[in-house]
């Protein structure tokens, strides 16, 4: 993904690549930032929002993005399956069993050189499932 020129790694790179390498939480660009103030509290929002996009071009980290969402960020670059909460947006890691299968299904009629696919499931996150509320009473709805 890379475009072949490497970045210079300044602090504020280095602290947003640190705070993706520690989490497996899939944050906001809100939460990246606000986890990146604990280091450089000096750091602005629009510094973490511009380099952000610049690691993710550069394929340092990955953004994951579903229509209506906000986007989330992960520092696994690997190939790897999510599945986000229906009710509070919350995004984790998934196995998928004989995930190897999945390029077998792709049936490309229309003369694209596959280079990649994302996987996203979603579902009810167990905090919110079996908890009797619905997903007004809970404050959160699906895309917020």
């Amino acid at each position: 993904m890379s475009n072949g020129q490497a970045i210079r790694m300044t602090e504020s790179r280095k602290a947003i690549l640190s705070v993706l390498g520690r989490t497996r939480a899939h944050p906001t660009a809100d939460e990246v930032y606000s986890m990146v103030r604990e280091d450089l509290p000096k750091v602005s929002l629009g510094t973490v929002y511009r380099n952000l996009d610049l690691l993710a071009k550069q394929g340092l980290i990955r953004t994951l993005a579903s229509a209506g969402e906000q986007r989330r960020y992960d520092g696994m670059v690997d190939d790897h399956h999510h599945i986000r909460c229906e009710v509070c947006g919350r995004m984790d890691d998934i196995e998928v069993g004989n995930a190897e299968l999945l390029d077998e299904l792709i049936i490309d009629g229309r003369g694209y050189d596959v280079h990649g696919y994302t996987l996203c499931f979603s579902g009810v996150c167990r905090e919110y499932a079996g908890n009797g509320k619905s997903h007004e009473q809970n404050g959160k709805g699906q895309g917020e």
